[in-house]
């Protein structure tokens, strides 16, 4: 989603772009985009590694190349550490700067998902071409405040070459609203309460933590509808039901982004449970500009899109998480003036025409 949004406020102000990437997906309408060869027995859509990423990031390095001689850009702008190690021999191969454009660690995203065990010596290969990537890009776009701490007090990155710059939103789709039709259509009832949720559905993303708390609120009889939007959602599915919460919560399984603002109108509050400290979480800018009170852990990277118009839970905790929902579950004037304040924060801080002048910035320094 930020990427899109990303391209079109590009696109807006004039600039001329391509997409390079895998050949999953759709080519959204007025974005030129380049993909790599279909490659029939991959299907995976969900977020995290993936042992069949090496031949498929040959290919990917292919045609970026292909269309680098193609296009001849002023700059590669490359996403996430994978489409920058490609990105730092491009660079060489055509001269032109690297801005990469970084959501966490890298090692930090493979151990937070299980993908290998942290100290094991794959662990240290990966630590060793995060080194290589950051210190081969030109500039480093970080997705928050504590992203870019990270990269010079940890990984040794200049402060010059670094440029904290979140995600935003287009506060104009996503909006508040009635959220009426889509509870009709789902048979949510019109009376109830409504918690969303919105991405991929993993433990990373705290969706096991999300059951626990379903659990927990049923057993004391806290009145609480949840609408889970993403996917892979058969197993979640099945756990809810395996739990007793079945009946509590509605999957609607992977929404369209163009629906996305229409789905989450339909809830009273959005959660975002999601277990990192560092890594960027861009659906809070949905939520936040549909108005929603916003529920999530209290890391820096939340405080710093919420700051005060975000509701906290301890860490991890998945009890805290349920005290402080039921807390706005029965409190329906604090959800009201959460909404006017998130909405607020969102239109004025985290619009999209505001980060496409930041991010020119970004490229005037790195191209001088």
């Amino acid at each position: 989603m930020g990427i899109l949004e990303e391209a079109r406020t590009l696109l807006a102000r004039g600039h001329d772009i391509r997409i390079v990437t895998y050949h999953l997906g759709k080519d959204p309408a007025g974005i030129p985009t380049c993909r790599i060869p279909r490659v029939p027995w991959y299907r995976k859509l969900s977020a995290g590694p993936s042992w069949h990423k090496p031949y498929l990031d040959i290919l990917l390095f292919f045609t970026a190349a292909a269309a680098l001689r193609r296009f001849r850009p002023h700059l590669i702008h490359a996403h996430l550490h994978e489409g920058a190690f490609l990105g730092i021999f491009l660079k060489k191969l055509f001269r032109v700067p690297l801005v990469f454009d970084c959501q966490g660690s890298m090692t930090g995203e493979i151990v937070d998902h299980g993908f290998v065990q942290r100290g094991a010596l794959l662990y240290r290969l990966f630590r060793r071409i995060e080194g290589f990537v950051n210190a081969g890009a030109d500039g480093i776009v970080a997705s928050s405040g504590p992203a870019a701490r990270e990269l010079r007090e940890e990984w040794g990155v200049p402060d010059g070459k670094v440029f904290p710059l979140m995600d935003g939103v287009d506060a104009d789709v996503f909006s508040p609203g009635c959220g009426g039709e889509v509870r009709e259509k789902l048979g949510i009832p019109a009376e109830a309460t409504v918690a969303v949720f919105l991405g991929v559905l993993n433990r990373y993303q705290g969706m096991d933590i999300l059951l626990e708390v379903g659990k927990i609120l049923k057993g004391r009889g806290v009145s609480l509808h949840f609408l889970v939007m993403g996917f892979p959602e058969e197993r979640y599915r099945r756990m809810a039901d395996e739990s007793g919460i079945g009946e509590r919560m509605t999957f609607t399984g992977r929404i369209d982004y163009r629906d996305a603002g229409r789905f989450l109108r339909a809830g009273d509050i959005a959660l975002s449970p999601k277990i990192s400290r560092t890594e960027a979480n861009g659906k809070l800018f949905n939520y936040m500009a549909c108005g929603l009170p916003v529920l999530a852990f209290d890391t820096p990277v939340n405080r710093e899109i919420l700051g005060d118009t975000g509701v906290y839970a301890k860490f991890g905790d998945a009890a805290d998480f349920a005290d402080r929902l039921e807390d706005l579950v029965r409190d329906a004037e604090v959800r009201r003036e959460l909404s006017e304040r998130v909405r607020e924060r969102a239109v004025r801080s985290h619009s999209w025409q505001a980060r496409g002048e930041e991010l020119e910035a970004v490229y005037r320094k790195v191209l001088s």
